[in-house]
């Protein structure tokens, strides 16, 4: 059963931009944490961003803070991510993770604290 499913992957540019979107089954509305992870070749996944049910709290890996933006619209049930200015180093698959455990008032970017996942949509960036 397909849960969540990511679009908007593809090859760009150094500099240039790209619109990760995840479509939920529900999961998205439902969930309190929500996030995007992303594994490199050869690398384990790792956290990138991550939003709170309410879209007030959002977390950033140091990497892409200031490039990257996450958002979710809980009405229509879909988690976006901004990508901005790519770097080569941000090029590797990308997860939408949903059905997330907060840490107190705040969503972590550890994979284990989310339980569904999608397929993933590949994003390569050429310098």
């Amino acid at each position: 059963q397909t849960q969540l499913v990511e679009s908007g992957g593809g090859s760009v540019q150094a500099g240039g931009s790209l619109r990760l979107s995840c479509g939920g089954s529900g999961n998205i509305r439902t969930s309190n944490c929500v996030g995007w992870f992303r594994r490199g070749t050869g690398r384990e996944r790792e956290g990138v961003a991550t939003v709170s049910r309410d879209g007030t709290k959002t977390t950033y890996a140091n990497s892409v803070a200031g490039r990257f933006t996450i958002f979710r619209h809980n009405v229509n049930d879909t988690l976006v991510l901004q990508m901005n200015s790519l770097k080569s180093e941000d090029t590797g698959k990308y997860y939408c993770g949903a059905v997330g455990r907060p840490f107190g008032e705040n969503c972590r970017l550890w994979e284990y604290d989310y339980s569904k996942w999608g397929q993933g949509t590949q994003v390569t960036v050429s310098s």
